[in-house]
């Protein structure tokens, strides 16, 4: 099916809903601290080129102790923790196809529950443009992916080598399936993936539709707005998230803010808030790979220093609850109210402490209401962009866990294990 990108024009007046832009509490930024902090993560050839990015929770259905954390790791794949934050597998991503191709590079994971009689995975594989799909039992994945899977977004190799593939990635189960949304790296493009059955116990997976989001703004004073990166790229969305019992999804554009939409891509999207530098001028400068900004206009929100990265949701009774984002600009995270017009409610860091470093410059994250081992009021766990203690030349990252008790009464939120289970 043909992408719908007739929803929207070059340019887009946006409107920002729900009070969104209410001024951040005088109280300022809470803090809250890791009480897990998984092994140290090295993006070099001695670590194998392991880089942290996002996080995904899988519940044990027979014991929720033995439930563990699943995380991506760049051209490294996937590593499975227990919620110790120990190590207890680790998958590689494929190999290149060809000697001059990508090689695979797990970028974003989420879990689906109930696929047949299975609980799976999924992984967008940036490197080569596709699906990887893992079958959890006990806590162990099996790789289960089709191998005739198709790419997702391109249609030949050379196209996958230009590195418009696969990106961001959420689940979403509802009457009809189960599916993947997916982004595309630096388009705005978000693709609704069906995943199928396959001979053999493997699982296929089929594009069903793509929505395309603005790439420019009409901005207050007449003036239009694009994002400044470099020549070609569009702004691009990685972090998302679907509300499992509203069918709606989050998708957070990085440099532009946070998006609420239908989970099946039909409708016009609503963008809930806006980047602090949202409308701010740029002139990219191709030697330093960098952009030049320029003045501020003042239209931007005041809650997401770019890059606006993951988005999860904290589940309560009777459709209430917290939409979460993490604030990359500034190590941040912002909380919203997941019911109504998503009004914001509050800033938190996760800080250092006791031997455990805090949480930089975060990409994914994850949160769930249900009782995990030590975490018996929930428990978010957080990508770490920047490691501690520092190596010389070493970039370094890893993931956090920490209590959802610490963060609610920090910011006076509510903890209700009664809410969604992703078993239910």
């Amino acid at each position: 099916m043909r992408p719908l990108s007739g929803l929207f024009l070059a340019t887009l007046t946006i409107s920002l809903i729900g009070g969104a832009a209410v001024p951040a509490s005088s109280s300022g930024v809470a803090t809250v601290y890791p009480q897990v902090e998984t092994p140290a993560l090295y993006d070099d050839e001695a670590g194998g080129n392991a880089n942290g990015d996002d996080p995904a929770i899988w519940v044990d259905p027979h014991d929720s102790d033995d439930s563990v954390v699943i995380g991506t790791a760049k051209e490294a794949g996937l590593f499975v923790y227990d919620l110790d934050g120990r190590q207890v597998q680790h998958l590689p991503a494929p190999a290149a196809p060809g000697p001059d191709d990508e090689v695979g590079r797990f970028n974003n994971v989420d879990v689906a529950y109930g696929f047949g009689d299975r609980d799976l995975a999924v992984v967008s594989d940036r490197g080569r443009d596709q699906l990887r799909i893992y079958a959890i039992s006990h806590g162990r994945l099996t790789d289960v992916t089709d191998p005739a899977a198709p790419f997702v977004f391109n249609s030949t190799q050379e196209q996958v080598d230009d590195k418009e593939t696969a990106y961001g990635l959420a689940t979403w189960t509802d009457s009809t399936g189960t599916y993947a949304l997916v982004s595309r790296r630096h388009r705005t493009s978000v693709g609704l993936v069906k995943l199928l059955p396959k001979p053999g116990g493997k699982v296929g997976y089929q594009l069903v539709r793509t929505l395309d989001l603005p790439a420019s703004f009409a901005l207050p004073n007449g003036q239009s707005w694009t994002p400044c990166d470099e020549p070609g790229v569009q702004p691009q969305v990685e972090g998302m998230v679907v509300d499992q019992e509203k069918d709606v999804l989050y998708a957070a554009q990085e440099d532009v803010g946070i998006w609420r939409m239908r989970a099946d891509l039909t409708g016009t999207p609503v963008l809930v808030d806006k980047t602090k530098e949202f409308g701010v001028p740029g002139t990219y400068d191709a030697e330093a790979d960098e952009c030049t900004p320029g003045a501020d206009p003042g239209y931007g929100g005041t809650h997401l220093a770019a890059d606006a990265e993951g988005l999860t949701i904290y589940y309560r009774e009777d459709g209430k609850g917290y939409l979460l984002a993490s604030s990359q600009g500034d190590s941040t995270f912002a909380v919203y109210r997941r019911e109504g017009s998503n009004s914001y409610l509050g800033q938190f860091r996760v800080g250092e402490k006791n031997g455990r470093d805090g949480v930089e410059h975060s990409d994914g994250s994850t949160v769930l209401n249900v009782p995990l081992g030590d975490f018996d009021e929930g428990l978010f766990v957080a990508h770490d962009g920047e490691n501690t203690p520092a190596e010389p030349d070493r970039e370094i990252t890893g993931f956090k866990f920490t209590k959802w008790d610490d963060i609610a009464d920090k910011l006076d939120l509510d903890v209700d294990t009664d809410g969604w289970d992703p078993r239910d």
